[in-house]
């Protein structure tokens, strides 16, 4: 799969692909939709699959103080689309001239202009262009007068609970992570740089990796059953506090902690994949070392029964 980056100046073989439109973010089973879409549509006119998401999330320009909510990073996204066939990964930038086309600019100058579309699916909740004015409906005009075909993508999930970004979040901050990944079609995962911490892990028999949380939507705090993959491909079972960890002294962001089973390597520096599996109890502040210890490993033991049941 080739990343584009923009959509100005390209070269011919980066244009003229089907192409499903959307933010992307967590690739769930709604947006997988959108993509069998364009990916029908690019069988049928021999054109390659592409997919157009933003950097940075619309979001993040338009509610810059909202709490984090990210489901993905950009890396966790160009994976999970590799995995659906696509052949190009467009990552349009969000900046100051994006966020004011019209949707009529848009359509003109970014889809046809720029990408030399043929095929444009969409979701039945798309907006685009300043002020969200642009629709599924509206698209579909813009394809017929600059000549490329349309097709949206109808809700899926069950019965009233749509599959959507959404419901993903939601799921995560109550502390639902098999709803979330129901959603997912994967479980959640958190990537990122196996950072120096306090190491008090290591002195008390518990080594963790310690990820930041950056963008992500934050869970709700508390313990998981977890998997984790290491850079090499290997995936480790293990047991993760998220949170900020309240029997320790001195305040810290919330992060992710995580402990894997019966591995000893350093991993400072590198990155990590962790999924959420399965959330095991809220974070809490324990009245002694002692019994926050004995705690760890009742929840190591209830995370090897459910990750290793042959244990």
């Amino acid at each position: 799969m080739r990343i584009v980056h923009g959509w100005k100046g390209l070269d011919a073989a980066d244009k003229g692909a089907s192409v499903a439109l959307g933010n992307f973010d967590g690739v769930h089973r709604g947006h997988q939709r959108v993509i069998a879409q364009a990916a029908k549509a690019a069988q049928a006119l021999k054109a390659p699959l592409g997919v157009i998401s933003f950097e940075p999330h619309p979001r993040q320009i338009f509610q810059p103080d909202a709490p984090a909510f990210r489901i993905m990073d950009t890396d966790q996204q160009a994976r999970a689309l590799d995995a659906l066939g696509v052949d190009v990964f467009y990552v349009l930038p969000f900046d100051h001239e994006m966020a004011n086309l019209t949707d009529r600019e848009f359509a003109t100058q970014v889809l046809h202009e720029g990408l030399g579309v043929r095929h444009v699916a969409v979701g039945f909740d798309i907006s685009f262009g300043k002020g969200r004015t642009g629709s599924p409906e509206l698209m579909a005009a813009y394809g017929r007068e600059l000549g490329f075909s349309v097709s949206v993508a109808e809700a899926l999930g069950d019965g009233a609970a749509k599959y959507s970004s959404t419901g993903v979040r939601a799921a995560l901050r109550e502390g639902r992570p098999q709803d979330a990944a129901a959603i997912l079609g994967r479980p959640f995962a958190i990537e990122g740089v196996v950072e120096h911490g306090r190491k008090l892990g290591r002195t008390i028999g518990f080594p963790t990796a310690n990820v930041a949380l950056t963008d992500y939507v934050i869970p709700k705090l508390g313990v998981y059953a977890t998997r984790t993959r290491l850079p090499d491909g290997r995936e480790i079972a293990g047991v993760a506090n998220i949170g900020v960890n309240p029997t320790v002294p001195g305040e810290i962001a919330p992060r992710l902690e995580v402990w894997l089973f019966d591995f000893d390597e350093d991993l400072y520096d590198q990155v990590i994949e962790t999924d959420l599996v399965a959330y095991l109890r809220p974070e809490e502040k324990f009245d002694s070392m002692e019994a926050m210890v004995e705690q760890i490993h009742a929840d190591a033991a209830q995370a090897r029964a459910l990750l290793l049941p042959e244990f």
